[in-house]
């Protein structure tokens, strides 16, 4: 019979799953409230970022469908360039391919992004009272943030058999003479990111 007694009491103080075996000094259930607006709206509103992240430790925001949209924008409108022998413009952005992203750390704003471009470029050049129609390609490989002073274009010029090797070497001098314009809208890309 005693035995009987200290199984009662193990089972008694033993750990239990409160949600099954609930008791009588256990506390009710939550019971739904309507929230006001006051609720909703946070007094200490943090100054960056959303209203569940007041401590400012980490949120990211993907930017990139405004950035992919907005470089095409900003290169299509870099225009057209004089030079000795001609001139080129920029007519389509064939590949805008990365990312963007803007990054709350403990409520500092930090944006980044990595791309990669590739511009259609067309033109045409005089030499010797003859005039040529010349098309290809600015290529820009992988840049991102804070690196727009290391930037460098590659010129490649579609197969034209007309144009002899030393006529292909000056219209690509000519035309790398785009990385200037080019370099000043993704400045103002840079700081438009910065202020979003």
């Amino acid at each position: 019979m005693e035995r009987e007694g200290e199984e009662e009491k193990k089972k008694e103080g033993s750990y239990r799953y409160w949600v099954r075996e609930a008791t009588s000094d256990a506390a009710p259930p939550p019971l739904p409230q309507k929230l006001t607006t006051n609720d909703v709206v946070a007094p200490n509103a943090p100054a960056l970022g959303s209203l569940w992240n007041q401590a400012g430790t980490w949120e990211e925001k993907n930017l990139t469908k405004w950035a992919t949209d907005r470089l095409k924008e900003l290169l299509g409108s870099v225009g057209s360039l004089q030079f000795s022998s001609g001139k080129a413009e920029i007519v389509d952005v064939n590949r805008c391919v990365g990312d963007a992203f803007l990054v709350i750390v403990r409520n500092k704003k930090r944006v980044g992004y990595t791309y990669e471009l590739s511009l259609k470029v067309q033109g045409e050049w005089s030499f010797e009272e003859d005039t040529k129609q010349v098309k290809g390609s600015l290529d820009i490989a992988e840049f991102s943030f804070g690196e727009l002073d290391d930037l460098e274009v590659n010129v490649k010029l579609s197969d034209d058999k007309e144009l002899s090797q030393q006529l292909k070497q000056l219209i690509r001098l000519d035309m790398k003479q785009f990385l200037e314009p080019i370099r000043l809208k993704l400045k103002q890309f840079e700081q438009e990111l910065k202020d979003r």
